[in-house]
């Protein structure tokens, strides 16, 4: 009697650790083939290039690489010199211009004045030369406002709050007219970019809530799908010369899941997390119902806490 409670006791056991494995390896296929979430993500952000309006010689740097700056705070300035000369170059075209609009205006006056004593055609003439004194004056004054503007465009300020790329420009250098000199990352653009397979776009919706593990950071970032990229590259077709479609006759019979960008917009950062543009994240979709679809409300994003940007290489799933 004990041996056969003892055979029972053994069946009963085995079917109890087959069923536990049976649970754990569905558990483990349906979080790595239909569970939406990717290795594949990382932190992004506007990155603004700037590039002076004017041309010349950097004589003074404000900043330093790395460093924070607010919007409005001056970078550097372009040597002055040339440029103030230019604006007092045209004031005295402009001074020039009107003493002939005046001596135009006398001369056209004492004319009218003597009425039929002065032939038609003088009169016509002094008026006309009256009109083209004036519109010498105003062209001068367009070259005097420029010659403005270009003198402020020489003073150059960071275009938004963030920080600057790590080389900042150095007195001395000479720069050019709309080539950028440096980088700033947009402090209050940051998010994630989380790059799924095709076949798990299902249990993704727009609102759902996101959790983001930063590689190397023990803790995670809350966020939630903001939107889903609504193209990506066809590799098989190419535009043709005639602008007819040059599609690939030939394709591999392993068809791997493309990869689909969703961005995530961060929800709260802890005021001591490190924010980096580049650093690799796994991204992970949550509240999913039985329909794939979720009743989540998007959360109201907070501005990112004292990131510092770079740029990192990430790592796929």
């Amino acid at each position: 009697m004990k041996k056969t409670w003892f055979s029972v006791g053994q069946v009963l056991l085995t079917l109890i650790v087959v069923a536990i494995a049976a649970v754990v390896l569905w558990k483990l296929v349906d979080y790595y083939l239909f569970a939406p979430w990717t290795r594949d993500g990382h932190v992004r952000a506007d990155v603004i290039q700037v590039a002076p309006d004017v041309s010349g010689l950097i004589t003074s740097v404000e900043v330093s690489d790395n460093q924070q700056v607010k919007q409005g705070q001056v970078l550097f300035l372009i040597d002055q010199a040339r440029y103030e000369l230019a604006l007092r170059n045209a004031q005295a075209v402009v001074q020039s211009r009107q003493a002939t609009l005046d001596q135009a205006r006398r001369e056209d006056a004492r004319n009218r004045a003597l009425g039929n004593l002065v032939a038609r055609e003088v009169v016509e003439e002094t008026h006309s030369r009256v009109e083209t004194a004036a519109a010498a004056i105003a062209d001068a004054q367009v070259a005097v406002d420029t010659a403005k503007l270009n003198l402020q465009r020489t003073t150059i300020v960071s275009p938004v709050d963030g920080y600057l790329n790590d080389r900042a420009p150095r007195v001395g250098e000479y720069v050019s007219a709309g080539r950028a000199v440096l980088s700033v990352v947009d402090m209050h653009s940051f998010r994630v970019d989380g790059y799924f397979e095709e076949t798990k776009l299902g249990g993704i919706d727009i609102g759902q809530p996101v959790d983001i593990k930063v590689m190397g950071e023990p803790g995670l970032l809350r966020g939630h799908v903001q939107s889903i990229v609504a193209a990506i590259e066809d590799r098989d077709r190419q535009q043709s010369s005639t602008l007819l479609p040059n599609v690939n006759p030939a394709f591999s019979w392993v068809r791997l899941a493309q990869r689909i960008p969703v961005r995530v917009q961060l929800d709260e950062i802890p005021a001591d997390f490190r924010m980096i543009a580049g650093r690799t994240a796994t991204v992970s979709v949550r509240g999913i119902t039985p329909a794939g679809k979720t009743n989540a409300v998007p959360a109201t994003p907070t501005a990112p806490a004292s990131p510092v940007a770079a740029h990192a290489s990430g790592a796929s799933q």
